[in-house]
């Protein structure tokens, strides 16, 4: 059975994020990704694995080497899926924020009633 991965796994791990944040800079090597990691080049590679299925990365070979290439359109979706939170939230504090200024105007009005 396959495994079917999206980019919100892609950017569950911190070291898939920093990857993508290296390459997102400039494409690099497989090797120069690694070298900025204290971890397995194994464990790189199954993390650059699930980078690549979630379509974040693109490999290109170049002679010998295989470079790694940020495809970024894919984080669309976590904006647009957070964008529509947010706008929930928003509207939230607004509500509260009307509440609030119908709390002060009534102690306003209680400490203009008391003073006469």
């Amino acid at each position: 059975m396959e495994t079917r991965r999206d980019v919100f796994q892609a950017i569950a791990d911190p070291t898939r994020r920093a990857i993508i944040g290296l390459i997102a800079q400039d494409t690099m090597n497989l090797n120069s990704i690694a070298d900025q990691f204290d971890i397995s080049r194994p464990a790189i590679s199954q993390h650059i694995k699930i980078l690549t299925e979630c379509g974040l990365i693109v490999i290109k070979k170049q002679g010998r080497e295989r470079y790694c290439e940020a495809k970024l359109q894919k984080l669309n979706e976590v904006s647009d899926w957070v964008e529509k939170y947010r706008k929930v939230w928003e509207n939230r504090f607004d509500i509260i924020d009307e509440i609030l200024e119908e709390l002060k105007a009534g102690e306003r009005h209680k400490k203009k009633t008391k003073k006469k």
